[in-house]
């Protein structure tokens, strides 16, 4: 039993406390149905949590509480705080969202480049020129788009190419593309070869034209150079149009080397070009010229042991004797009779060749000039053609009619044509005629 007139930090009777105890309990269960009643759970004090868990436990909280600190009341009870689960920093989802950013950033920048490395330039009024050369590769075609600023990036054009299976049919030429085309229309243009029409020179060479005359024509109609053109006519090393030229005799007595090689036709070739290339040109004309000869014409000239300078020199003999196309393989078939014989040609317009200017008619002291080019003086043939001859002279020179002819004089009747004679007798004759019949 308590005492009332001890201190209160004295004994204490077991009964004392198990009223205590009693009591503690009938108000937790009265707590805990007016919890039920509203739905929510007691909170248990620490000490009616230690009382209903027996009576062993009982007492080691009692000694617990009697081992307190002085000053605090050992019946005292206390509200437990329940342990709070301390949560993890969300690293691992920041970590992964700025790096998901960094991604979708490096692709959204590489997309972006691309997009705009490939996207037509600024549009443009103005159309841009550029050539393509025979045999330039696709990738410097490319690097040229670039630099005429018709596409933005060559290494991204490049690769769009080769995933297009593109580049390989370029063609060569000269091009006018504006900016702001698309690669598709680029690469289209590109492989249809829609090329700029070049601007072009355009002359004729007319037949039986002499080396100087032909100079002073593309000099006039052509833009040519005269002086660099016959310069240029005189130096072998410049040749390059006709394997025949690499035949040329080197005779010093010839006027103009390249006299009769020079085809008489009409050209058309790009504005600006040189006398080299013109004469090449010509020259190229020439052989294209030869290989529509029947098939047999080598074998031919062979047999007639003929070179082919010495058939252009007959060629340009013909040509300039004749008008009449019927009467050309006669006019050969004189000449071709008279180098049998061994007879001088005595062909005039061999001594017209060697004037400066065409005469009416040539004189006696005309007859005598000096010159190997003189067939009145001089038998065989001269040496080298004295003009340029067409394909018809050619082919005349080749093949000759059969004839016994050994003279022929120009009928004075304004037909062109000629009167052709066996023996000399009956070829004065002819000439008494052509002056009766002279047109007045």
């Amino acid at each position: 039993m308590n005492r009332d007139d001890e201190p209160t930090t004295g004994w204490r009777s077991v009964y004392g406390d198990r009223i205590t105890d009693e009591k503690s309990r009938q108000a937790d269960r009265s707590e805990a149905a007016a919890a039920t009643e509203s739905g929510s759970l007691p909170q248990l004090s620490r000490s009616a949590s230690l009382r209903s868990e027996g009576p062993g436990r009982g007492r080691t909280a009692d000694r617990s509480a009697s081992a307190e600190p002085a000053g605090q009341e050992p019946n005292a009870t206390t509200t437990s705080v329940p342990a709070v689960r301390r949560r993890k920093p969300k690293v691992l989802l920041w970590s992964f969202l700025i790096a998901l950013s960094l991604v979708l950033v490096m692709v959204g920048g590489a997309l972006f480049y691309v997009w705009n490395g490939l996207r037509p330039t600024a549009a443009a009024s103005s159309p841009v020129k550029f050539t393509i050369t025979s045999g330039m590769r696709a990738q410097k075609v490319i690097e040229l788009l670039e630099e005429q600023g018709l596409i933005r990036n060559a290494f991204l054009f490049s690769g769009w190419l080769k995933l297009e299976g593109e580049g390989s049919r370029f063609q060569a030429g000269e091009y006018e593309l504006t900016p702001g085309m698309t690669r598709e229309e680029i690469v289209a243009k590109l492989n249809e070869g829609d090329t700029v029409a070049a601007q072009t020179i355009k002359f004729t060479i007319p037949e039986g034209f002499t080396v100087p005359q032909i100079a002073e024509r593309l000099a006039e109609k052509a833009g040519v150079d005269k002086e660099k053109f016959m310069e240029a006519a005189s130096k072998p090393e410049l040749w390059t149009g006709s394997i025949w030229t690499k035949g040329l005799p080197t005779n010093a007595d010839l006027r103009y080397p390249l006299e009769g090689y020079l085809f008489p036709d009409t050209y058309e070739m790009k504005a600006g070009s040189t006398e080299t290339e013109v004469i090449n040109r010509m020259l190229a004309e020439l052989d294209r010229k030869l290989d529509q000869l029947p098939e047999d014409w080598l074998s031919v000239m062979e047999d007639r042991g003929l070179t082919v300078h010495q058939l252009l020199t007959i060629a340009s003999l013909v040509e300039r004797e004749v008008v009449a196309d019927e009467e050309r393989p006669i006019v050969a078939s004189v000449i071709q009779n008279r180098l049998k014989k061994k007879m001088p040609l005595q062909i005039d317009a061999t001594i017209q060749y060697l004037l400066d200017k065409q005469k009416e008619r040539l004189l006696e002291v005309d007859l005598k000039v000096k010159s190997p080019y003189n067939t009145y003086l001089n038998q065989g043939l001269p040496p080298g053609p004295i003009a340029a001859p067409s394909l018809k002279s050619i082919e005349a020179a080749l093949y000759p009619d059969q004839t016994d002819y050994l003279y022929y004089v120009t009928k004075k009747d304004g037909t062109n044509t000629h009167l052709f004679a066996e023996t000399y007798s009956q070829h004065q004759k002819n000439i008494k005629l052509s002056e009766k019949n002279a047109v007045q």
